[in-house]
């Protein structure tokens, strides 16, 4: 189906130069991680620690309790649960917002690559086990960036009126999602099974939670893919100590600002910007910041107010009630999860990167940070332009005018007057030297008519550029089908195309390839060359 070829990250524009120095083991950045993404770190990581503190039987009881919300969990799911309750295993995690209908294609490759790098861990290390999980960011109350996904150019968007965390929406409204995507879809057995898919987890479910379980279960169930929502009391509790610390003693935000500064002051971008208070309030239908406002505490929005008695009594009380940010959101999985490895992209990755020294603090395990799979996928029709076009694949992903320019060049006509404007300039010179003997008032109407000539060629220059292009027309409207199918809107494809795309084409076997191909220990980019 794909031929596998790599393109190096940084020739690839996928990842930030912050990322690029990590994975390249920049020594000024070792302070920011505990051990390298490689087999060395690991093994240094698993004698770091077992987790003895958590209470495993609890976890996989809950674990297994959440699972059955849906009906398709699988069955090697369930034996991973199971695998949880021993000391010898551990968690490899990643997390993502509940996209409807898995968003980008670069949710599937998250997902393929913590399911490979738990695999490839357990035969490096064959006395442990590995659980591959998805964290579910249910407690996100950003619907605009989960309420959509783009297929074949169409963008299909959900719209609803209801607020709060995203995992609690109700699916009644979709239909009108539904009827679109059939449409979109067309017919045949492939857009069947595509309609159905969604038609399962979306219209039968009742909440975005479950029917984001639902469809990963039927995308990746078979690999024992372990979904965790934190959002639970019983998860809550275990961290309200942190959370405690965080309201009252804004721990976290002083070490993470530090942090950031020694980032910046190696030269490097900041990620994100920690609140005193990094937590919200949340109950049915809102998710809102908490903040403290003298002696009390507000939830923004709302006429809620509390003492710092009431509020740390309702922590003791309800801790399902607060809900970690992006800062403490990292924390929260670390602490209730035997976890060795989180698999990010370049953007969680250097948040990340921000936080060792907080993790120190709250005595955390800081875990392995492992890049995703960057992944592109050039099917035949597309490979046969390349080809005809005669570049090289790698040469694609440098900018759309390099190749357009490349194309002009190889025509050999170069309309370059540089020469001429040269020997204009000389003529000007002489007439201007004849001129002011006769009268120097002469001097700025020579000068004048020079800088028209001047400004005539390159009008003329410009033309010919044009004319050139016009010749080479067909060539680099080819560049720009090209360009558009790996970069749509300038954009990643792999943060655009929606996987239902390449499913009709490819079935079920598209996921199955996916896992094959992809190395989760290869941190290049991956590109995949359709070879039927």
């Amino acid at each position: 189906m794909f031929k596998l070829t790599y393109i190096e990250l940084q020739k690839s524009g996928a990842v930030s130069p912050l990322i690029l120095d990590y994975l390249n083991q920049k020594p000024a950045l070792k302070p920011f991680y505990s051990y390298f993404p490689d087999e060395k770190g690991c093994d240094a990581a698993l004698k770091e620690t077992d987790y003895s503190f958590l209470d495993r039987e609890a976890l996989s009881n809950l674990l297994h309790e959440q699972s059955q919300s849906v009906k398709n969990t699988s069955k090697p799911s369930f034996e991973n649960i199971e695998r949880l309750k021993q000391k010898n295993t551990f968690t490899i995690t990643t997390g993502h917002q509940l996209c409807l209908f898995t968003g980008p294609l670069y949710f599937i490759y998250k997902l393929i690559s913590c399911i490979n790098l738990a695999q490839e861990l357990k035969q490096k290390f064959p006395s442990f086990d590995f659980v591959p999980v998805y964290w579910m960011a249910g407690e996100d109350h950003d619907f605009a960036e989960v309420n959509h996904f783009r297929l074949f150019g169409k963008t299909i968007t959900w719209n609803s009126s209801q607020s709060g965390s995203v995992g609690d929406f109700n699916t009644t409204d979709l239909e009108p999602v539904y009827t679109q995507l059939r449409e979109v879809l067309g017919s045949g057995e492939l857009a069947e099974t595509l309609s159905k898919m969604f038609k399962e987890a979306y219209l039968e479910q009742k909440t975005l939670i479950n029917a984001t379980r639902f469809l990963v279960n039927e995308l990746f169930g078979a690999y024992g893919l372990v979904c965790v929502d934190g959002n639970h009391k019983t998860f809550k509790e275990q961290f309200k100590d942190i959370l405690k610390e965080d309201i009252f003693n804004n721990s976290s935000s002083a070490l993470v600002e530090k942090s950031i500064a020694d980032l910046s002051d190696l030269g490097y971008a900041n990620q994100v910007n920690p609140r005193k208070i990094n937590c919200f309030f949340t109950q049915t239908g809102l998710r809102a910041r908490l903040e403290q406002d003298g002696t009390e505490y507000k939830v923004l929005g709302t006429e809620l107010t509390f003492s710092k008695q009431s509020l740390n009594q309702k922590l003791d009380e309800e801790p399902e009630r607060f809900s970690p940010n992006v800062v403490l959101r990292p924390l929260f999985q670390q602490r209730i999860l035997p976890n060795l490895a989180y698999v990010g992209g370049p953007g969680e990755l250097a948040y990340w990167l921000q936080y060792k020294t907080m993790f120190e603090h709250y005595k955390v395990f800081f875990p392995l940070l492992f890049p995703r799979n960057f992944v592109s996928l050039i099917e035949k029709p597309v490979l046969d332009k390349i080809h005809k076009l005669e570049f090289k694949v790698e040469e694609v992903f440098l900018p759309e005018q390099h190749l357009v320019q490349t194309i002009i060049d190889r025509s050999g006509i170069k309309p370059d007057l540089n020469v001429e404007n040269t020997s204009l300039t000389a003529v000007y010179q002489k007439v201007l030297e004849k001129a002011i003997v006769i009268d120097k008032t002469l001097e700025s109407s020579v000068k004048a008519e020079l800088q028209k000539t001047l400004v005539a060629i390159q009008n003329l220059e410009a033309k010919m550029n044009r004319a050139i292009k016009q010749k080479s027309e067909t060539e680099i409207n080819q560049i720009k089908t090209i360009r558009q199918k790996l970069f749509p809107d300038e954009q990643p494809q792999e943060r655009v195309d929606n996987f239902s795309q390449f499913y009709l084409k490819y079935g079920a076997e598209f996921i199955t390839v996916l896992k094959k191909e992809l190395n989760a220990f290869d941190f290049r980019q991956h590109v995949l060359l359709e070879n039927i």
